[in-house]
């Protein structure tokens, strides 16, 4: 399975699952919207490095991350097209006060369900830096085309 066709399903999956969901003001979260930020962190984003470490968008497979406005999920695929780690949940951004919020996962990520994690980010163009804040998770994503 070409990356391309990879990014195509798992998009259609999380965005069913998303349609199918009730109205995010009836869950209790605030949903992340009306900053020109919260638009251009929508879509499908392709990990690439750290900064100052980055590299290309692997030709097959890859590690993509989806929004949709309230959802997120990471998906990582190997060369073949196979699914080796899923997770996600819902996030909030105030200002670029980025938070995401664990509420699946595989059995790997299982033991962050419930957990927030908290981010500084913005997106440049195609490229979006999320720098972790009290957590290791500083990482540069291009956005997957």
């Amino acid at each position: 399975m070409s990356t391309q066709s990879t990014v195509r399903f798992v998009a259609f999956v999380i965005l069913a699952v998303a349609c199918n969901r009730s109205n995010p003001a009836q869950q209790g979260a605030s949903p992340a919207e009306g900053s020109q930020l919260a638009q251009d962190m929508i879509g499908a984003w392709v990990h690439v490095g750290r900064p100052g470490n980055v590299h290309e968008i692997p030709a097959e497979g890859g590690r993509f991350k989806f929004r949709t406005g309230r959802h997120w999920t990471l998906v990582q695929a190997d060369p073949t097209g196979l699914v080796i780690e899923q997770f996600g949940g819902t996030y909030t951004l105030n200002r670029n006060e980025y938070v995401e919020t664990q509420q699946y996962a595989d059995s790997h990520w299982i033991r962050d369900n419930g957990k927030s994690f908290k981010f500084t980010v913005k997106v440049e163009g195609d490229t979006m830096t999320q720098v972790g804040i009290d957590n290791p998770y500083t990482e540069v994503w291009k956005r997957a085309k």
